[in-house]
């Protein structure tokens, strides 16, 4: 029983990451700044919810965000 309770929280935990990714490419702003915020916020909100490490998940949010407003601007604004 321990175990399926195991499984049942990476799965969860799963499926709030893929929504956390999902809203960091939602995040987008009109400023390099602000989607750097944007995609930061949404890496350290994921990271905490997950366990991981708050800096390292804003900084992966950041860069992904504003890569992605970058690459794709009609999409972001």
């Amino acid at each position: 029983m321990f175990e399926r309770i195991q499984n049942s929280s990476r799965t969860a935990r799963n499926v709030v990451l893929a929504v956390a990714a999902c809203g960091a490419l939602a995040a987008c702003g009109d400023t390099i700044g602000e989607q750097a915020l944007g995609g930061g916020a949404v890496g350290a909100g994921a990271a905490a919810v997950t366990g991981g490490s708050l800096l390292q998940g804003a900084a992966i949010g950041a860069g992904a965000n504003l890569a992605y407003c970058q690459l794709n601007p009609g999409k972001c604004n």
